[in-house]
């Protein structure tokens, strides 16, 4: 019964409607007025922000916001894959040989998140690892390797929540939501970088260019909270034995190590 009326009351209020009145809203100058209690609402790190909170014209752009350089470092292992945002690492696992994860009790299907059951057989027996970003979060995602895009794609129309309870009750959010997938090959094997939307606002822009995209270097970003899905090729990486999921990290901060 819970699960039902979860599902009805998102599907109620996340139609193209909604979701347009809402974009629009957040895109004009009209919002910046709730910036300020936005900001203080989720505790915003303003120190780090590249100007001053009165300098943003609207909410969309104080949710894209940049950071000052310096705000984030990377980690310079050349081994290492680095957290391409700041999130909460919700859950790391091993993709089942019959192509699904299994997060919150529930499973997905890593076939149907990347659209292809050719590209997802390098990662069966590989490594999954899910990054959550709530309203309160930096929004900027940055490359978690060095390495060349080899494909890039779309998937998905509507998007349902991807907090803790949209996993456990959603429709299969991470593998059904507008999506845009990034697969990059680098020294050590493949590596897919799925970006998952937001309930309201599918907005996932993409930010670099050329075919080169390099450890630490922003790629993308979100407008309003999202999810970030790294899938690892089979026998390529290791997570760090240290994370515990749930985990807060920052971009740039070690989340694991590719094998030699």
């Amino acid at each position: 019964m819970k699960q039902s009326l979860y599902r009805l009351m998102i599907e109620l209020t996340n139609g193209k409607w909604t979701s347009s009145i809402l974009n629009k809203f957040a895109r004009s100058k009209m919002s910046r007025v709730i910036i300020p209690s936005f900001s203080k609402t989720y505790k915003i790190n303003e120190n780090e922000m590249d100007k001053a909170i009165e300098e943003y014209e609207s909410l969309h752009e104080f949710f894209t916001r940049k950071l000052k350089e310096g705000a984030r470092t990377h980690e310079i292992e050349p081994n290492s894959a680095i957290s391409p945002v700041d999130a909460v690492i919700e859950d790391i696992g091993f993709i089942e040989p019959r192509k699904m994860i299994t997060v919150k009790g529930k499973e997905y299907s890593i076939s149907e998140m990347l659209g292809s059951e050719e590209k997802v057989k390098k990662y069966v027996d590989g490594y999954y690892m899910i990054f959550y970003l709530s309203p309160s979060h930096y929004h900027r995602i940055h490359s978690p390797v060095t390495g060349l895009v080899v494909d890039q794609w779309t998937l998905g129309t509507k998007s349902y929540p991807v907090n803790k309870h949209g996993l456990k009750y959603g429709k299969s959010a991470l593998s059904k939501n507008y999506r845009k997938i990034t697969e990059v090959k680098h020294e050590k094997g493949f590596i897919s970088i799925v970006k998952v939307g937001a309930m309201f606002v599918n907005s996932i822009e993409v930010t670099h260019e050329g075919e080169q995209l390099i450890k630490g270097n922003e790629m993308a970003y979100f407008t309003f909270g999202s999810t970030v899905v790294l899938l690892f090729e089979k026998d390529s990486f290791e997570p760090m034995s240290s994370i515990q999921t749930p985990a807060n990290v920052k971009v740039g901060e070690c989340i694991g190590f590719f094998r030699d």
